[in-house]
């Protein structure tokens, strides 16, 4: 009666058999690369995304520019009052704190 040897045998002795390669493995293996060009890295979905969260978490520096802010509040004054005039430091604390909202928002 033969022995049939299987992988769990053969490992109790203490040989390894040869492992199946798939099709995928051996065609990636024997096609040769033509040019060498370097396959591009990409992220996993979500990962970029994670990373920039906890960037602009950390980070204290203004998002929105200054001007286009400036602009934005002008605009959206002019439909309570017109002819309002802003101090400099008014508009820096209300882009703080409307950033620090939005931040927080997301």
């Amino acid at each position: 009666m033969p022995v049939i040897l299987t992988r769990k045998r053969l490992e109790a002795v203490g040989v390894s058999a040869p492992r199946k390669q798939l099709a995928t493995e051996v065609a990636r293996k024997s096609a040769p690369v033509i040019g060498g060009v370097k396959k591009f890295h990409r992220f996993r979905p979500g990962t970029v995304a994670l990373r920039e969260i906890r960037k602009y978490q950390k980070s204290t520096e203004l998002l929105i520019r200054k001007l286009l802010f400036q602009r934005l509040v002008r605009e959206i004054a002019q439909d309570f009052k017109t002819d309002l005039r802003f101090q400099s430091n008014v508009v820096a604390a209300l882009q703080e704190v409307s950033e620090a909202y939005l931040v927080g928002l997301f």
